[in-house]
């Protein structure tokens, strides 16, 4: 598949006017993508174990996107196959008093993955330079000082975040953050049917509703957002997210990219380790 028609450059501010949600790429049905995810997933969980035994990386997960755009589904679904023993998710939710008492990124470098795992972010720091920002009063929350809340409090927000990614993958984390792309239309149709199913009306919020009506001012923070943030060692990809079957795809192929590109494999013993392990050898085969 052709990635690089959905990893964002620097600085790209029409990539949301340029990627159609309801893209599906080379697939003509949903059978087909579901046969490609399948491969990738039984790729992914070896090299997942490679990621491990190797102890060298970490891969960190950024899922954004609006209501029902399908990060919970697609986390499930292209990761269904890796080691949970090695692998950690964190769903960020509203900031708790304790987290509005630091820095906004405070609680995500908490939760970031150590070398040899995989941590998964649904929802992250973003959130606070695209809620916030389409939310200001929020701010209020954070008792920053007058002079700290200026015009350019935003791009200053920016500039941290991509300093401290800067900072993650000078130190052998490899970050791909994914926006899952959904058209307003499509987020109706996924709206309705948790009203209209039984076993999804747990997942309908009438703040969902709320946001809505917020849909622009949250495409034009997103906009500056990914454009000042995605970066060749920290890209964003606008993932077309009409058709799960497809953004599912197009995510497990980003991450496959990622991890062939770090050239893993499981460690060779040394010497005193294969002399350790033939004797060990030799004791197990004498008590049989």
């Amino acid at each position: 598949m052709k990635l690089d028609r959905y990893r964002i450059d620097p600085d790209d501010r029409g990539a949301f006017t340029r990627i159609d949600p309801e893209d599906s790429g080379p697939f003509k049905d949903k059978a087909a993508a579901v046969a490609r995810l399948q491969s990738g997933v039984e790729r992914l969980a070896l090299l997942q174990e490679r990621l491990y035994a190797s102890d060298r990386y970490a891969l960190l997960l950024i899922f954004q996107g609006m209501d029902a755009a399908g990060k919970d589904s697609a986390i499930k679904h292209v990761l269904s196959s890796v080691n949970p023993q090695s692998t950690e998710v964190h769903s960020f939710k509203v900031p708790s008093h304790e987290e509005l008492a630091h820095s906004f990124l405070w609680r995500a470098a908490k939760a970031l993955p150590a070398r040899g795992r995989l941590g998964i972010f649904n929802r992250s720091y973003y959130e606070d330079v695209v809620v916030v920002r389409v939310h200001p009063e929020l701010l209020g929350a954070r008792r920053l000082a007058d002079d700290l809340l200026t015009r350019k409090v935003w791009k200053h927000r920016y500039e941290d975040i991509a300093s401290f990614e800067k900072h993650l993958v000078r130190n052998g984390t490899v970050i791909r953050k994914f926006y899952l792309h959904v058209s307003k239309e499509e987020q109706t149709r996924r709206l309705l049917a948790r009203l209209e199913e039984r076993d999804k009306l747990w997942k309908f919020s009438l703040a969902d509703m709320e946001e809505r009506k917020y849909w622009k001012d949250y495409r034009r923070a997103w906009t500056d957002a990914i454009a000042a943030t995605s970066r060749d060692d920290a890209p964003w990809y606008i993932v077309p997210a009409d058709h799960k079957w497809f953004s599912r795809v197009v995510i497990a192929e980003v991450i496959l990219e990622a991890l062939d590109s770090l050239d893993l494999s499981l460690p060779k013993p040394d010497a005193k380790t294969r002399k350790e392990l033939a004797s060990a050898r030799a004791l197990l085969k004498k008590n049989l």
